[in-house]
């Protein structure tokens, strides 16, 4: 290289240093900036309070669906909020029976239960409506209702006259009528019988003449091998398999009237909901949500392989109720229906609400779903 081009690239690169050291030269008055800044503390990280819950419920640990979704959004919760929100489960009788639920969270002792609302309609009959009510609203009706049709606020105002707060957390879809010791050929079949049967379906089967029983899950089977009842209705061909209903009983009836998409509750003590924040607020509605999804699909996955097995190898004989006896359960719940109304005015606000509902979403399904479905079957051969 000649000596021209030498002194040529170091004129370029004395040149291109000079430039550089001007793009970072600072004023006076940025200087004296600079040096606050670096003097001033860093702010502390802000640490989110931990918080702790106890959340009981009205089932068995680890019965299927029921327990095991309860266990999955409790599970969820602490998921989502990274371990801050720290859930302490208890199944029924951990720490309270399944039925002193309600009372345990209303009262503050727990933050939150996990149950099916239509046990507590003694308290106010409104509670049967979110669960499930005979003639009722399916799995997809019943969202609905809750999330665009007013039911969330209406079950907040019930909730609030007993220091609740309630969001959906689980569905267990259209429930079998359920397990008899004898054939159903008619309503005057079902005078006298004993039979296991919650929520204003329970109130149904007492106008046809039937002596309605409240007994929770986990005692049921004991009572029906006992004879102290004579059928009982539970949720459907999972679960029902798993509790061995068909030991005592095999004649199993569908469609269950009583409760065609039975949402579960996260019911919480509504103080201690108020005073969360809204991140957390989203992060249980977050968990709770994904719970009523999950355990629908769950419900769907397996009913039909249990049915199966249920009708071909332990001698389940499937029936269906016949129209007459449908009939008698529409004109029972009229009157149920009719006694409800007249308990309060929050109770027939609920009820028209409902009836507003299942008259709209039942109109669509006719022409969507149910139309879809019964063309698909009929071209199946289903």
């Amino acid at each position: 290289m000649e000596r021209r081009d030498l002194l040529k690239n170091a004129a370029i690169a004395v040149g291109g240093a000079v430039v550089g050291a001007g793009a970072v030269m600072l004023s006076k008055g940025e200087k004296k900036k600079e040096m606050a800044k670096a003097a001033k503390p860093a702010a502390p990280a802000i640490v989110k309070k931990r918080i702790e819950m106890n959340v009981v419920s009205t089932w068995p640990r680890d019965f299927p669906g029921l327990g095991t979704g309860a266990q999955r959004a409790a599970a969820r919760i602490e998921t989502l909020s990274e371990g801050r929100i720290k859930v302490n489960y208890f199944a029924a009788k951990e720490r309270v029976g399944a039925f002193a639920s309600f009372d345990e969270v209303a009262n503050g002792n727990a933050q939150a239960y996990h149950a099916a609302d239509y046990y507590w309609k003694g308290k106010h009959p409104g509670w049967a409506y979110f669960t499930a009510v005979p003639f009722g609203l399916t799995y997809t009706e019943m969202n609905a209702w809750i999330r665009f049709g007013g039911g969330q606020q209406l079950w907040d105002k019930l909730g609030d006259s007993f220091g609740l707060k309630g969001l959906m957390c689980g569905n267990t879809g259209v429930q079998m009528g359920g397990w008899f010791r004898k054939e159903i050929n008619s309503s005057d079949d079902l005078k006298g019988l004993k039979m296991r049967i919650p929520g204003l379906g329970g109130d149904v089967m007492a106008k046809l003449g039937a002596s309605p029983i409240s007994v929770p899950g986990g005692q049921i089977y004991e009572n029906l091998v006992s004879g102290a009842i004579d059928a009982t209705e539970w949720v459907g061909p999972w679960n029902d398999r798993f509790m061995k209903f068909y030991e005592a009983a095999k004649f199993y009836y569908y469609p269950g009237m009583h409760e065609p998409g039975s949402m579960l509750a996260f019911g919480m003590n509504a103080k201690w909901w108020a005073d969360l924040s809204k991140t957390d607020q989203a992060v249980l509605e977050a968990a709770t949500s994904m719970e009523n999804d999950v355990m629908m699909s769950e419900f769907n996955a397996k009913s039909g392989e249990a049915l199966t097995d249920l009708v071909k190898n332990q001698g389940v004989k499937l029936r269906k109720f016949n129209d007459d006896i449908y009939d008698s359960f529409g004109s029972a719940s009229k009157e149920v229906f009719e006694t409800v109304r007249q308990h309060s005015a929050l109770s027939n606000e609920i009820h028209e609400s409902f009836l507003k509902a299942r008259a709209n979403l039942g109109a669509w399904s006719k022409i969507s779903d149910q139309a879809y479905v019964a063309q698909r079957n009929r071209v199946l051969g289903v």
